[in-house]
């Protein structure tokens, strides 16, 4: 079984591109967002409005994994998002709620992970990269990693309980660690 990747920034550009064009534009707008939040998908996906402060740009939530509280600041993109998806409908609860004629007037759902695990694993196949609703999260990390933010620091973004977790969790092996000798002579 192949690792789930983390897509470098031209990947993600592709990915949520690919989305825009052949699927309904929330698929798009939760990869989007979701590059930019690092949630895990339930989280992500059971966002309320209520919860984001866009004025402050600030969203808080409790990691439903962790029991965590997770404060967060909302960068340009998400605000703009939000914005759209607000403006585009005014009356939802969620952030990320089913518009189908399937589900009954009275009922109100969010887009269930189920849902956007299909769609990301017909985009991964469709670009040759394996994908899933964990791809934002991690690709996220390793562009901190790469863009040399501490590791301690993307542990903390993250929820980690500790660095070597978010090394695990990038996949920073013990080979990259010994490469940095030959990288660095001095």
């Amino acid at each position: 079984m192949k690792s789930v990747v983390a897509a470098n920034k031209s990947e993600i550009q592709v990915i949520h591109s690919t989305l825009e064009k052949k699927f309904p534009s929330i698929y798009a707008d939760v990869w989007k967002i979701g590059c930019q939040l690092s949630l895990r998908i339930s989280d992500l996906l059971s966002l309320k409005y209520a919860q984001l402060d866009i004025d402050n740009r600030e969203v808080t939530l409790t990691e439903s994994k962790t029991n965590k509280i997770k404060h967060i600041r909302l960068n340009s993109i998400a605000v703009e998002l939000i914005q759209k998806r607000r403006k585009q409908y005014p009356d939802d609860i969620y952030l990320f709620q089913v518009h189908s004629n399937r589900t009954a007037s009275s009922s109100v759902k969010n887009i269930s992970r189920v849902s956007v695990s299909r769609v990301f694993k017909q985009v991964g196949d469709m670009l040759g990269l394996n994908i899933n609703t964990h791809s934002m999260r991690k690709s996220r990390g390793k562009a901190m990693y790469d863009g040399g933010v501490p590791v301690t620091k993307i542990a903390k973004v993250l929820n980690h309980s500790s660095e070597a977790a978010t090394l695990r969790y990038l996949g920073i092996t013990a080979e990259d660690v010994l490469q940095t000798y030959d990288d660095f002579e001095l």
